[in-house]
């Protein structure tokens, strides 16, 4: 097992002599890399110990221990109480006997990701890969494999980025309502046990409350660092509770210490973060489960999953339409953004049949359409159309009502590319934004065509807008107008 207090060590020396200090104002100096910004679709992972009982979603950890919960009460009737079969006694059956590595880089690779992002350490505390830092690691428990070193293998065969997601900060709290009764989390709990420290829960609200002490802190440090030591991210994402103020100081150091990693290896890297965790211009903003209203002028990134109601693999999933997600894509990358789409494996390893449906048909109309998405970037305005996208996190549960108005624009070299979200059944679109003396273009137009259709669209440019008449053209799914300018 790692000795922290030379880890910590090493931390420091890398920030010593590196470019990047454990400051904000030296943070600040970071560049969202090229390949990130070009990238725009990336898978999302959420599997692990919590997809064995394959209920309610990935807290099941947590809300197994709450009672009167329908977790709880699920467990009861189906494994009985937690003080005989406890989360922990779910590592055993966590198998993974149908994971192929390369199988699932086969089907991202088919599905037009660009990155991919297994978590690498949820909540519950279970690790997905080789670790010197717990026992409790796929590794030594569970399918005894190393799973994430498995995928970073297969994935950079396919060309595919890998990136991870750290989870672990909210384990400080997340095992304690199994102490509010009989159950098998009990104390004392000390550093390396699996449910410790099993805190009590604060409100999520108060950035000061609860706060996480030096050993939980140092730890975190240590678990975060060995990530980018042994398997080299490109991107790492962490989720909401970094925000703490008693985490402030960690994330300058981790920062520090990853970005310097990163110009070591000469791999452009950077990382994630949700609220105002991070100084603004120090990395890169994440909503999750919903997206902005308008176009930003710095990169930001989605998370998003295909299910509604949870992360994980779930026996009642309640998944969205790959339409909505291509439309949502469109969407976020016209304002400057990058979809990073979840899916939620089964504990066997297998990929669910709705899953697989959903990212084969994004990858079919990427293969079409990708080139008004991959490597573009945003046009004077994002788009045009009556719909309003509203603004902020955990606003994807409903679906938006696209019309035919409902154009984005992105930008490629001297190609302007329309995708019209829902075509219309006579084929005639209205492009109001270049229309003849249009605020936001007085270029011109030297012609027009419809990505994967080979009908030669009319096309004029008028006092309303730019005309383009494509009658045979049908789709349930967005069109993309290619305009070619000079």
């Amino acid at each position: 097992m790692v000795n922290p207090s030379e880890y910590l060590q090493q931390i420091d020396s890398v920030i010593a002599a590196g470019k990047f200090k454990d400051n904000w104002a030296s943070l600040s100096k970071f560049e969202v890399p090229e390949w990130y910004r070009r990238a725009k679709f990336g898978i999302f992972i959420h599997w692990g110990v919590y997809s064995v009982p394959a209920y309610d979603s990935e807290w099941y950890s947590r809300n197994m221990y709450i009672e009167g919960s329908k977790a709880h009460e699920h467990h009861l009737a189906t494994y009985g109480h937690p003080r005989d079969f406890g989360y922990k006694d779910f590592i055993p059956m966590f198998r993974a006997e149908k994971f192929d590595a390369q199988a699932w880089a086969s089907l991202f690779k088919q599905a037009g990701a660009r990155y991919v992002m297994p978590v690498a350490e949820h909540h519950d505390g279970f690790q997905m890969y080789r670790s010197s830092i717990s026992h409790y690691n796929t590794v030594e428990m569970g399918p005894e494999r190393d799973l994430l070193g498995e995928m970073k293998t297969a994935f950079e065969e396919q060309g595919l980025t890998l990136t991870v997601s750290s989870h672990r900060a909210e384990h400080w709290f997340f095992m304690s309502h199994g102490k509010a009764f009989d159950s098998d989390i009990k104390e004392p709990l000390a550093r390396g046990d699996f449910y410790w420290p099993a805190m009590p829960e604060p409100d999520h609200h108060d950035l000061y409350a609860s706060p996480p002490d030096q050993e939980f802190l140092e730890d975190w440090l240590i678990r975060c660092c060995e990530l980018v030591d042994e398997y080299r991210p490109s991107v790492f994402y962490f989720d909401w509770w970094i925000q703490h103020s008693a985490f402030k100081p960690y994330l300058k150091k981790f920062a520090a210490y990853y970005y310097n990693r990163g110009e070591e290896w000469g791999i452009p890297v950077a990382v994630n973060y949700k609220h105002d965790a991070f100084m603004f211009g120090c990395a890169v903003p994440d909503v999750e489960r919903g997206q902005f209203a308008n176009l930003k002028p710095y990169f930001w990134q989605t998370d998003t999953a295909v299910a509604k109601n949870s992360w994980c693999h779930t026996e009642n999933n309640d998944y969205k339409t790959a339409g909505e997600l291509i439309r949502d894509l469109v969407d976020i990358v016209s304002k400057n953004g990058s979809l990073l789409l979840n899916i939620g494996p089964k504990a066997d390893g297998s990929i669910p049949d709705e899953d697989r449906e959903i990212l084969l048909a994004i990858g079919e109309w990427l293969r079409v359409n990708g080139e008004a998405i991959y490597d573009t970037t945003y046009w004077r305005t994002y788009g045009e159309g009556p719909t309003e996208v509203k603004e902020g996190q955990f606003t994807d549960g409903v679906t938006k009502s696209f019309t035919s108005e409902d154009i984005r624009f992105t930008v490629k070299e001297n190609a302007l590319y329309a995708t019209v979200l829902s075509y219309p059944e006579d084929g005639i679109v209205t492009i109001r934004s270049l229309a003849e003396k249009s605020r936001h273009f007085q270029g011109i137009i030297t012609s027009v065509r419809v990505l994967g259709h080979d009908e030669q669209p009319v096309w004029e440019r008028a006092e309303e807008g730019l005309r383009v008449v494509a009658k045979n053209v049908k789709s349930d799914l967005p069109v993309v107008i290619k305009i070619t300018l000079d």
